[in-house]
């Protein structure tokens, strides 16, 4: 199953770059970087400078998800994803000069911006990937 915005709750989020767009406690918002641990009810977002754990619950994330699936090679689009099946919502680039986050460098240009409410997230990251799709470790 390909990533998309209308399937990234049933995905791997290890290795997807993440901002915090609005948190419980404002000293998250802002915190953007890579996925280096998914735990059932936190984050490990990698800064560049230090690894930050960012609590799913109470937290929105805009993740980075690339134009291109490197496993087939088919391209995602940037169309918003369905109300009733979306888990956020799809749109273009947050900025006209960067393809990245926050100042960061190592963007995808073209990727689809996803936003999701933290709380969409809050269960076993193995069990809410193999809760619905075609899965061999089922």
């Amino acid at each position: 199953m390909a990533l998309t915005p209308e399937t990234l709750t049933r995905h791997e989020l290890n290795g997807l770059r993440v901002e915090v767009v609005d948190a419980a406690n404002p000293d998250l918002v802002g915190i953007a970087g890579r996925i280096v641990v998914e735990t059932m009810r936190t984050l490990h977002v990698d800064t560049g400078s230090r690894v930050s754990q960012v609590p799913k619950q109470g937290t929105t994330l805009r993740f980075e998800i690339p134009s291109t699936d490197p496993d087939t090679g088919s391209v995602h689009t940037d169309e918003a994803a369905d109300v009733e099946k979306a888990s956020g919502t799809a749109s273009k680039l947050p900025s006209e000069t960067a393809g990245s986050f926050a100042g960061q460098s190592d963007g995808c240009q073209g990727a689809a911006y996803v936003t999701v409410d933290g709380a969409r997230l809050l269960s076993r990251p193995a069990l809410r990937t193999e809760k619905a799709g075609d899965s061999t470790w089922r």
